[in-house]
């Protein structure tokens, strides 16, 4: 601040702003009190230079909660607010709204206080500046008003000057004092519904309690789910409205991230709807808090639902409380809708608190947001590098799965492969890379191409650990990687078993009986080993289930990595074994939870129909549709019935083409993703299956729902279609997303042919 020297004579007060005070609290206690008891104001701040900083610096407030919340702690010098502008101009100011709302605009104000500040400084010494907030409705303020505020702020003056006289600090502290307002405060402040009726203070402080809440709830959201469940809880239900919803805004439209209560109209007429469109929701996202009251008078307020109520608050990243126009606004990352029943006045605090709210909130949907697209990004690098689709195979029959670990956006190095090296030679591989990170996902995909390089060349499985050991040294990567390789011969099923540090895989056989098929453990890759690495044959009789698996799936069970496998694997007995994907399911379902699983987990399962089966030996065709191809789904009904044709299933075509149709349509049109479609042929049943990349389940829904459930469920229409159809039908990840699957008996008599 200036320094320059002051008489000692000067007056302590100037006009009827008398200032008292033998120490700064004592002093910026007494101006502000006497400010806001003159001008009949909620709060009065006083703000102290920190010329080093070049800000203005929160030293005292008083009045009462939230009003005196909503004042900034530090502003800048240039900031365009009434405070900063006092400080500059020597005059006094009055808060200027930066986006006046329209003529024909009946709702109120977003931000409910009127701000007047003016300078506290002397002739030749500026210390600060002074600020009142009085409520909307105490109107303007009249000129002499204006001069008793700055007699008030002289007076002060004076008294700061004579402390630095006598030698005493005049700034700012770390954190403002704040001093709650006095019993003679306006009770008409109050606002109803919270606290205790007519007792000063207890409506301004019981609103503290949902916001404090609200910040340590947002504090642990990690999904856009927890964040809406925050808002209910804190704002919804003490506000008493009827529906929430938040929205963004991409790619020219709006979207519903989230919504709770009596929602789906309000969700209905948002989602979709155009971000330049007349809307108060398409107003908000340009930067203004909009409360409509219930009247219709404007262009904004004809969405309104009649006696509806509603607000809309823009929710902003930096935290702050949006509608307090001083800062320099970042960004609108997202609007929160409000709906009311009945008209409604919006009252003075409850904008105060609402505008805070919309702050945290603000700030909470840009990180989980964030961490929805890492996670997304991590789920998109996997799927990339896990295989598309296990190939078609003659005489064996594979399927697999793939979970997660709970580690948040992070990858894992779990993977699997199957390959076609002759027409009756195939290769089985199931591998694990250690950690969670991009470095074990690349280190994956790098160890996977090699596998896949000697695989195609003819190497026999002891060959390709070895050699794709020697690729992971070339990298200088420090993971090491576990796996097993198993070459099955399916004419006279001799399988061919190496291992690097990996589980042993177990076979189910015909009988019933489950066993290891042993090979020498080895040491993983990427751990020096002096010996050449050794395999082991075995022999596989018709109709045995191969499993191969790894750590993650059963590392979490007490019992030993085998006791566990051989535990999912099934019971000895001669009963036949499951359909393969019954089993995978089966299999995975009695996995722990993902929130108790620390590591992901793979399962490749096969079996082996063995030569000289060729009437049990399942035929398959394929076909793939690219993404957002509107003739996809007529293709795949052609498809269908040429193939189903060509078997000599007439009978059963218009049956399967319906369901290829629904799910084909519900994959192009929620997954937008590519598609791709198998028909398998069995003894006594047609296998269809319909893979896209959206992992979340299609899930049937009721005919009647209720008007909170509709927007969940527009997609499932159709599944129920399915759900009348098929014999059977399953859904489960695949790796790069789901696979849906539908089980379809042979009539009698239609025995297939071709």
């Amino acid at each position: 601040m200036t320094s320059s020297t002051t008489g000692r004579d000067q007056r302590r007060g100037g006009g009827s702003g008398v200032v008292h005070g033998s120490n700064l609290p004592q002093a910026l206690h007494s101006a502000a009190r006497e400010a806001r008891r003159g001008l009949d104001a909620v709060s009065a701040a006083v703000y102290l230079v920190d010329e080093g900083e070049g800000t203005l610096r929160l030293a005292l407030a008083d009045g009462s909660a939230p009003s005196f919340f909503t004042l900034p702690g530090r502003m800048t010098l240039d900031m365009p607010s009434a405070t900063a502008r006092a400080w500059a101009t020597g005059k006094a100011a009055v808060l200027i709204d930066p986006d006046p709302a329209g003529p024909d605009q009946k709702h109120v104000l977003p931000y409910p206080y009127i701000a007047l500040s003016v300078p506290v400084a002397t002739d030749d010494r500026r210390f600060g500046a002074l600020t009142v907030l009085r409520v909307e409705t105490a109107g303007v303020f009249r000129p002499e008003e204006m001069q008793r505020l700055e007699d008030v702020g002289r007076g002060l003056a004076a008294v700061l000057a004579h402390l630095v006289d006598d030698g005493a600090g005049v700034e700012a502290g770390p954190v403002p004092m704040l001093v709650p307002a006095e019993e003679e405060v306006d009770t008409s402040v109050c606002t109803p519904g919270w606290g205790v009726p007519d007792v000063p203070g207890s409506s301004g402080t019981s609103m503290m309690f949902p916001l404090r809440r609200l910040s340590e709830l947002l504090n642990r959201a990690t999904t856009m789910d927890d964040v809406v469940a925050a808002a209910q809880y804190c704002l919804m239900s003490p506000l008493r409205a009827d529906a929430l919803v938040l929205v963004s805004a991409r790619e020219g439209r709006l979207w519903v991230l989230g919504h709770s209560g009596d929602s789906a109209e309000l969700a209905r007429r948002l989602h979709g709807a155009g971000v330049d469109d007349q809307t108060p929701a398409a107003a908000a996202f340009r930067g203004r808090a909009l409360y409509l009251t219930g009247e219709r008078t404007s262009v904004l307020d004809a969405t309104s639902a009649g006696e509806r109520s509603e607000a809309y608050l823009p929710l902003r990243s930096d935290g702050r409380f949006v509608d307090l126009p001083v800062a320099v606004r970042s960004p609108v990352v997202a609007v929160c809708g409000l709906a009311f029943s009945g008209p409604r006045q919006f009252p003075s605090e409850e904008r105060v608190l609402l505008g805070m709210m919309a702050g945290l909130i603000g700030a909470a949907v840009e990180r989980v947001e964030l961490i929805a697209e890492q996670r997304e990004a991590a789920q998109l690098l996997q799927r990339f590098l896990l295989p598309a689709r296990l190939p078609d195979l003659s005489r064996l029959v594979t399927t697999a799965r793939y979970r997660p670990a709970d580690v948040g956006s992070k990858v894992g190095g779990d993977w699997f492969d199957v390959f076609r090296v002759a027409d009756d030679r195939a290769v089985l591989v199931i591998g694990d890379v250690e950690g969670h990170a991009v470095e074990s996902a690349a280190v994956m995909g790098q160890v996977r191409t090699a596998m896949a390089s000697y695989a195609t060349e003819g190497h026999r499985p002891a060959a390709m650990i070895d050699r794709t050991g020697r690729v992971l040294a070339a990298l200088g990567t420090a993971l090491t990687v576990t796996c097993c390789v198993v070459a099955l011969d399916t004419l006279d099923g001799t399988a061919e078993v190496a291992l690097a540090g990996h589980p042993v895989p177990l076979v189910r056989r015909r009988d019933g009986h489950i066993d290891a098929l042993d090979a020498p453990a080895n040491v993983p890759l990427g751990v020096p080993m002096a010996q050449p690495f050794e395999a082991r044959e075995h022999t596989l009789e018709p109709g045995s289930v191969l499993m191969l698996y790894t750590n993650g799936l059963v590392s979490s069970r007490s019992a030993s990595p085998e006791a566990c496998a051989r535990d999912l694997l099934g019971s000895t007995d001669a009963a036949p074994a499951p359909h393969l994907e019954d089993l995978a399911e089966r299999i995975v379902s009695e996995v722990v939870t993902p929130q108790q699983r620390r590591d992901d987990a793979a399962l490749l399962l096969a079996r082996y129909e063995g030569a000289g089966q060729h009437q049990n030996e399942p035929r398959a065709a394929g076909m793939h549709i690219q993404r957002r191809d509107l003739r996809g789904v007529r293709s795949a009904r052609a498809f269908v019935h040429d193939q189903l044709g060509s078997w000599g299933l007439d009978d059963m075509s218009d049956v399967v083409e319906l369901a290829a149709s629904e799910i084909v349509t519900n994959a192009l049109i929620h997954a937008g993703s590519d598609v791709d479609l198998r028909l398998r042929i069995f003894e006594d049943h047609v296998r269809l299956e319909v893979r896209d990349s959206d992992t979340n389940p299609p899930i049937p829904s009721p005919l009647s729902l209720t008007e909170a459930e509709a927007p969940e469920a527009e997609h499932g229409r159709g599944m129920l279609i399915v759900e009348s159809l098929a014999d059977e039908w399953t859904s489960y990840p695949n790796g790069q997303g789901k696979t849906v699957a539908l089980k379809l008996v042979i009539p009698e008599g239609a025995a297939p042919g071709g």
